[in-house]
């Protein structure tokens, strides 16, 4: 009997597939212990506040006592009883026992918060004799900023930078100039360039014309350019 309970265990865990994996690898951080975005905070909670209540749905809405989910999916009646009654903070571990147990992706059993608004209200900044205007936000990762120069530019002594990562830049419209190492080219709109920044580096307008471009690179990157 013991082994027909838990090869119907694996079964209902197997019920959620690769849609069970994803969907952890989705809420992860809305279980994890730490800081949240300031505006993610609020449906953050609200989110794991309504776990319980939909545990107890569930398993009601199936016809389940407490002691018949505990035991498929691993726990104690009195784990899943806290856990329903909202005693006890759900951990991605006893979430996806459950998920399994009830044939669900692990994404609706939690309810995930709603996606905020996803736009980006740009703030043009001004360095040195450019406009920048920063195409993402947050102060970690990877960050896109679109650059707008009006004139030809030329680098100054010390001008070259170094810094640990990588950079991507993509010319909209103009010319412009990228010295690498002892490497001078020109790239036109339309082409791209990817380098590593731990070779001296700068790029400007090559024109009086002026240059257009996008870049990406990653904190230091920015507090080398867009700071110093």
């Amino acid at each position: 009997m013991a082994e027909s309970k838990e090869s119907g265990r694996r079964t209902n865990r197997g019920a959620t597939g690769e849609r069970g994996t994803h969907a952890a690898d989705r809420i992860s951080d809305i279980l994890a212990d730490g800081p949240a975005p300031i505006e993610a905070e609020e449906a953050i909670r609200q989110s794991l506040a309504g776990v319980g209540a939909r545990l107890r749905g569930l398993r009601q809405e199936q016809g389940r006592t407490l002691e018949e989910v505990a035991e498929l999916a691993g726990m104690s009646t009195s784990t899943l009883s806290r856990l329903e009654s909202g005693k006890r903070k759900p951990s991605l571990e006893l979430l996806l026992s459950l998920a399994g147990v009830y044939g669900l992706p692990l994404d609706e059993l939690v309810g995930t918060p709603p996606i905020g608004d996803p736009r980006i209200h740009i703030s043009p900044r001004k360095f040195h004799d450019q406009t920048v205007l920063p195409l993402s936000r947050g102060a970690i990762g990877v960050q896109a900023f679109k650059h707008i120069v009006d004139g030809r530019q030329t680098p100054k002594l010390g001008s070259l930078k170094t810094h640990p990562g990588f950079e991507w830049v993509y010319v909209i419209r103009g010319r412009l100039t990228l010295i690498l190492g002892d490497r001078t080219m020109i790239l036109s709109a339309g082409e791209a360039a990817e380098f590593d920044t731990r070779s001296p580096h700068w790029f400007g307008g090559a024109d009086d014309g002026g240059v257009e471009y996008l870049s990406l690179f990653g904190p230091e990157g920015q507090r080398v350019h867009m700071k110093s």
